[in-house]
């Protein structure tokens, strides 16, 4: 995997712990740059178009606060990572619960029943410019979730970082997840293939 960050320098345009873990497992070696935007005052029609806007806009922001005439001097391009993420229940968009409460709420909601994950990732050659980004749709089908589990679950606070409430990789919710059509990595906010695609695309 040595040969991955040769070519290239990394930026990653997200905070997330679980996105960090992703690209290390990927083999890359990476610097962390976050965009502090509204995301609340970014809103499209689909869930698909707003992570899309929301990379766009987190790209935008980190590019204005990066010395980007830096990057054109130097020999080998950086490549900067933005992502976002939403939760899909019953066809309406959830992001980060605004409290424990309704964090309580949606994992309730999934108890039993199946949500869906919409995630962006955009690719921007600090270089030259260039832009690639995709997203990527997984469904989870979840068995009945204690309520108990839910209270452990909400009361540790985690939920609160994570888009809809959902995070099907934590040792309380994994035994409860019936099926996931594609892939961990997605929902967790890093499609590891689709991300190693676009920073192909994007050299």
């Amino acid at each position: 995997m040595e040969a991955n960050t040769s070519s290239y320098k990394i930026i990653l345009g997200s905070s997330s712990v679980a996105r960090r873990k992703i690209l290390s497992e990927m083999g890359y070696q990476f610097t962390i740059v976050t965009a502090d935007i509204d995301e609340k005052s970014i809103r499209k029609e689909t869930p698909e178009e707003l992570v899309m806007a929301l990379a766009e806009a987190k790209a935008e922001a980190i590019v204005q606060r990066l010395h980007v005439d830096d990057y054109l001097k130097e020999a080998e391009p950086t490549l900067l990572i933005t992502c976002d993420q939403v939760v899909v229940y019953g066809g309406v968009v959830r992001e980060k619960p605004s409290s424990k409460e309704e964090a309580q709420q949606f994992l309730k909601d999934y108890s039993g029943r199946h949500a869906a994950t919409v995630g962006s990732v955009l690719v921007t050659n600090l270089k030259t410019g260039l832009r690639k980004g995709e997203w990527d749709r997984v469904e989870i089908y979840f068995n009945e979730i204690p309520d108990e589990t839910i209270e452990k679950l909400v009361d540790e606070g985690i939920t609160l970082n994570v888009a809809g409430g959902l995070i099907i990789e934590h040792p309380l919710i994994l035994p409860f997840v019936k099926e996931v059509v594609g892939t961990t990595d997605s929902v967790m906010g890093l499609p590891k293939a689709l991300t190693e695609k676009l920073l192909k695309d994007a050299m």
